[in-house]
């Protein structure tokens, strides 16, 4: 190789060196989900605050940092039924990325909630764009669209009380290793009651034996969660 061949090189492999530095970090899907931006707006509220209300226009996608929200339906006669009890680590109002023009729920904080509010645009600009968010959110999807299956199968098949222990322990987020949590907070038996369709006296009733059998108990607002309740749902 010539003198002239070999500064070449050296040039040339200098000015891929400065490219790299220069070159934009790599896209972290938790900083993107953890910190407000072009298009991302951090929100907080208070327990019962309305974060969206049924029939309002349909434009950000949300994604739960902290705190808890109850998505709820009212009927043309006013009948209210609970839809969901999503936490942290979850996203809702995606319908608008389908095409949805109006909320088809409302979104109520359950304590104290802080919401990362995603405008459409740029949501779907980092989906088609960063697939490592691409495939996170993907996955959540499928997730939570098995559990309305299975939420219907539990609805048709399963007694009250199964019912109530298995909602019990999805609240609890049992088996996520990635978000341990043996306690549910601010959840009402009248809002258990009406997520698994039965009455309030029912819910009391089966929560009074749960904690007789040890599989929960009660410290302030909290109920706390003991795996052992996962034999109702297994067992006869």
């Amino acid at each position: 190789m010539t003198p002239s061949a070999a500064g070449s090189v050296s040039v040339e492999a200098r000015h891929d060196r400065v490219k790299t530095l220069l070159r934009s970090p790599a896209f972290d899907a938790k900083l993107f989900l953890d910190s407000v931006g072009p298009g991302r707006k951090l929100r907080k509220f208070q327990t019962k605050e309305a974060i969206f209300t049924q029939g309002e226009p349909a434009k950000n996608v949300m994604y739960v940092q902290e705190g808890g929200i109850r998505l709820t339906v009212v009927n043309k006669i006013g009948r209210e039924a609970v839809v969901a009890i999503l936490g942290r680590g979850d996203f809702f109002g995606e319908g608008c990325l389908a095409g949805q023009s109006i909320c088809m729920a409302t979104a109520t904080a359950i304590g104290h909630t802080t919401i990362l509010s995603i405008a459409k645009e740029e949501m779907l600009r980092v989906l088609h764009k960063e697939h490592e968010l691409s495939d996170r959110f993907i996955s959540y999807m499928l997730t939570r669209n098995n559990r309305v299956e299975e939420d219907l199968i539990d609805q048709l098949f399963n007694s009250s009380e199964r019912r109530l222990a298995r909602t019990l322990l999805l609240l609890a987020r049992y088996g996520k290793q990635d978000q341990p949590q043996q306690k549910i907070s601010n959840v009402s038996q009248g809002t258990l009651a009406d997520m698994i369709g039965t009455t309030r006296s029912r819910v009391s009733f089966f929560m009074n034996k749960f904690k007789r059998l040890g599989y929960l108990r009660y410290k302030n607002n909290d109920i706390r969660i003991n795996k052992g309740l996962l034999n109702v749902v297994l067992h006869d």
